[in-house]
């Protein structure tokens, strides 16, 4: 009898010690910013800084909830660490002002630093209202930097962000510096045609990144790829209109990081000016981009399907100096198909150094241009790529390699 009640006294206190643990994973504290004096088509700044203090302090897992309606958003920042995971959760509509007051180059209108554990969801909306900002006088000037990005990542680790919309920034919509281990997955990211300077995630000195099943259409680069990111993967985004996916523009400044391991796979790029692209600026100083793999992808009507353009120089600002140094090697073209609006499939020009084991595998690209359709061709320049499967139109017929 009594080792049997020992057993019962046991077994309970494992369902016990069980619920407990359930009790403390599942556990979540909620702040819903109306509970802050926040209110549809009122100002909501004041009701974040008031939420975020509480959420971040909170020992237990936090949520800060902005539900359903339009709140008007000067500018946000959420500063960590926290002492638990936080999530933010974004139903509503945060609206920008539509003059941008108060911000310096770089700065973000939502800025999220120094924090892990962060999620960032909800079927929700960033509108950065950004309309009035963009113009000719975005193109050639610094006018552009002093202009907010919509939401700032600054060494935010170990976080994801889902399912929400950012709309009509007014520069870059996302960025990320200095990021480790987190994930995009089912973002909607909006601007139109021609509106500049609007990329849509825009990552710098970041590792092991995932972006997943997002459909990115923009006035600029879909994603861009800066110096020291690492481990990055891009997998069923749909890119367009745009200008594609970009490694680079690399070697604008010294003692930029390398660029390393990045794979971009099962993407669909529409009537974007470049599918896939690798750029460097002329005259660039020593740098690495290597590790490179661009698979499986659909060109639908783009005017440069796949690029290596070492000799980037946007308006002539540096026609004076030649030759980029950024060493370019181990790059995969592969399983890539569909049309172009130009004449040329690919373009492959390298700088000072040749590229170095450039391989394209099944490529099958036509051309849609008027004078002539179906014949694509392609250019290459002190590169000599690795040839398999079959690659239509053949490589390098104009060849200055």
């Amino acid at each position: 009898m009594g080792l049997q009640r020992n057993k019962n006294v046991l077994l309970i206190s494992l369902v016990v010690l069980v619920a407990i643990s359930v009790v403390t994973t599942t556990n979540c504290q909620t702040f819903d910013v109306t509970k802050y004096g926040a209110k549809p088509d009122g100002p909501i700044d004041q009701a974040l800084v008031d939420a975020w203090k509480e959420a971040c302090a909170t020992p237990a897992k936090a949520k800060i909830i902005v539900p359903k309606g339009t709140y008007k958003l000067s500018k946000a920042f959420f500063l960590g660490p926290c002492k638990s995971p936080v999530e933010f959760q974004l139903d509503g509509i945060l609206m920008a002002p539509a003059a941008a007051s108060g911000f310096k180059s770089g700065d973000g209108w939502v800025t999220f630093e120094r924090i892990q554990h962060l999620t960032v969801s909800g079927t929700g909306t960033f509108d950065g209202n950004g309309k009035d900002s963009w113009g000719a006088k975005c193109k050639r000037t610094d006018y552009c930097a002093q202009l907010p990005i919509n939401l700032r990542l600054n060494y935010v680790t170990d976080s994801e962000f889902k399912d929400f919309t950012s709309k009509d920034s007014k520069q870059f919509h996302i960025t990320v510096l200095g990021g480790e281990n987190l994930s995009f997955k089912n973002l909607k990211i909006t601007a139109p045609e021609d509106s500049w300077t609007t990329d849509g995630i825009h990552l710098g000195r970041s590792t092991n990144i995932t972006i997943s099943d997002c459909t990115i259409t923009t006035g600029d680069d879909c994603i861009s790829i800066g110096d020291g990111t690492k481990k990055l993967t891009v997998t069923k985004v749909s890119c367009g209109p745009g200008h594609g996916i970009s490694v680079g523009s690399l070697g604008k400044y010294k003692n930029e990081l390398p660029v390393e391991g990045v794979t971009v796979t099962d993407c669909t790029f529409k009537g974007t000016s470049n599918g896939v692209r690798v750029k460097t600026w002329e005259g660039s100083p020593e740098g690495i981009a290597t590790d490179l793999h661009f698979e499986k992808l659909t060109m639908e009507n783009v005017e440069n399907p796949i690029i290596i353009d070492q000799e980037y120089c946007p308006w002539g600002s540096c026609s004076d100096v030649k030759g980029s140094k950024i060493k370019v090697s181990k790059v995969t073209f592969k399983d890539i198909k569909g049309t172009a609006s130009t004449p040329f499939a690919y373009k492959l020009v390298c700088g000072l150094y040749p590229c170095e084991n450039v391989q394209l595998m099944n490529i099958n690209l036509q051309s849609t241009g008027a004078k002539i359709a179906g014949k694509a061709t392609s250019v290459c320049k002190n590169v000599k790529p690795q040839i398999s499967g079959t690659i239509n139109p053949p490589p390098c017929i104009d060849s200055a390699a």
